[in-house]
């Protein structure tokens, strides 16, 4: 059955206008403010008429120097490693101390929660914490300890090879009554709870807290002071996305995102109008204002989901249609959940199913992996490294806790995200630049560093997949982006 949204002949017009690729002088006049206001010194995007837009060098970087620090536009935590980590829900950087990351860990294994794939049941567990603000790590490590009493029901197959601590030692170690060695070396910024009462969302400041919540957090939030119009609809939106494709809660962080943009410019617009007696009528009802706060995603290069998204290994092509149109239905359901959780009569369009395939499309063509490295295991290593004497008297605490983690004791914190410069970054199979976490860097920004040295005027080039493999490989690998290689080594190695 086909899946056939109404607003899509409905407002065929707008989702025209808001898929159209910005004009050239649009795009250069947005990423010369981006770069600008974010200080991305060294560097400008160029439009060519062959490859579209690119990032280029506007000086020289030696090899394995900072090119950039690329702040995400909108981005999310996987559902299953919410399990491991506990992060900032902005920045994504770790909180709270190094005793609450690894005894929270060890509560949810504890309780049978799967550490490997997880249940997501953590990410719609939607009970209010309204006194749960983080100031004693007593009320912060009880706030975790009643939210996550329900994930026991779900089957752990991670914990049978770990080795069981004694009854109360995790709980001790969450509410600060056991400290570990040398907590010191590694500080974390304090955990602050969402002010929206989810119990789902934590910060690392306020300034974080304060900045998710007017981007995305106050229409996604399940507490009570959401801003949503139906709680319900969206806990069975986010129970959907978590036991499908966590993918749609990014597409849904884009139309929050859009629609809390499209209302503060409506309300300047509004006390723009009340200083004239002549109201001010905008062309095309509220369409330039939607086309103005949807101007940071237009930047994004686009395709609908389930037309570009790889086929599988174990689907045939014979069945290639009919997974495609599974695909799209997928999306459909998930579409419907969210609008009736959240939807704005002024941004109708935005719930367009044409628009929601568009949006994850950009993800899928665009993502770069969020990854945050565990100062878990940071610190083991500390243990490990220290003379023999103190060595031997820490890890007579340390070791009963990771010999309970075992060999997984330190997964990062993974997810996907838009970054709006790396985006616009062209493939090489010989790149000048990667993405690459330094030892400093332990928040969510995209890290981008010189492979080489780059001259100015020298395109800036990342690598969309494993330049290491066969020419064929590769090829077969890019043609799920839409595009043939032809970089100076493809040209080379082409049969």
């Amino acid at each position: 059955m086909e899946s056939i949204c109404p607003i899509d002949s409905q407002f065929s017009r707008e989702i025209s206008a808001l898929l159209k690729p910005p004009p050239a002088h649009q795009l250069q006049e947005y990423f010369d403010n981006l770069i600008r206001t974010r200080q991305y010194l060294g560097l400008k995007v160029k439009h060519d008429g062959e490859f579209g837009k690119g990032v280029y060098a506007d000086s020289d970087f030696g090899e394995g120097e900072l090119v950039v620090k690329d702040q995400m536009l909108v981005g999310a935590q996987h559902s299953s490693n919410k399990i491991n980590c506990l992060v900032c829900s902005f920045c994504f950087c770790f909180i709270g101390s190094i005793e609450l990351q690894i005894g929270r860990r060890l509560y949810l294994q504890g309780l049978g929660v799967s550490t490997s794939n997880g249940c997501g049941r953590e990410t719609f567990s939607h009970n209010s914490h309204d006194n749960c603000q983080v100031d004693s790590s007593e009320d912060e490590d009880n706030c975790y300890m009643e939210e996550h009493d329900e994930l026991g029901e779900c089957a752990s197959s991670s914990s049978k090879d770990k080795v069981p601590l004694p009854k109360g030692v995790v709980e001790s170690l969450m509410n600060g009554e056991l400290t570990l060695p040398y907590p010191k070396e590694f500080p974390l910024p304090s955990a602050i709870a969402c002010s929206g009462g989810c119990g789902e969302a934590y910060y690392c400041s306020k300034l974080c807290a304060e900045a998710d919540w007017e981007s995305s957090h106050s229409l996604l939030c399940t507490g009570e002071k959401s801003e949503s119009i139906c709680r319900e609809a969206l806990s069975k939106f986010i129970q959907h996305a978590n036991e499908t494709n966590d993918i749609f809660l990014l597409a849904a962080k884009v139309i929050c995102f859009t629609i809390l943009r499209y209302k503060k410019l409506k309300t300047a617009h509004l006390k723009e109008q009340e200083k004239y007696t002549s109201a001010i009528v905008l062309k095309n009802g509220d369409l330039p204002l939607l086309l103005e706060a949807w101007k940071p995603i237009s930047m994004g290069f686009k395709k609908r989901w389930w037309d570009y998204i790889a086929l599988p290994d174990d689907v045939h092509s014979c069945d290639e249609a009919a997974f495609r149109a599974q695909i799209k239905e997928l999306a459909f359901t998930s579409l419907k959940l969210l609008k009736e959780a959240i939807f704005c009569k002024g941004c109708e369009p935005l719930f367009s199913l044409e628009i929601y395939g568009h949006i994850i499309g950009m993800f899928e063509l665009n993502n770069l992996d969020l990854v945050v490295a565990s100062p878990v295991e940071d610190y083991f290593l500390y243990i490990d490294d220290l003379p023999y004497p103190e060595k031997k008297k820490a890890e007579e605490i340390t070791r009963q806790f990771l010999d309970a983690l075992g060999d997984d004791y330190s997964v990062p914190c993974q997810g996907t995200a838009f970054f709006p410069l790396q985006s616009c970054m062209n493939h090489s199979c010989y790149p000048n630049a990667k993405a690459f976490k330094r030892e400093e860097d332990r928040d969510g920004q995209a890290t981008i560093i010189a492979l080489r040295p780059i001259f100015k005027e020298e395109e800036v080039t990342i690598s969309y997949i494993d330049e290491d493999l066969p020419f064929d490989e590769r090829q077969a690998l890019l043609a799920d982006y839409g595009f043939r290689c032809k970089c100076p080594k493809c040209l080379e190695e082409e049969p």
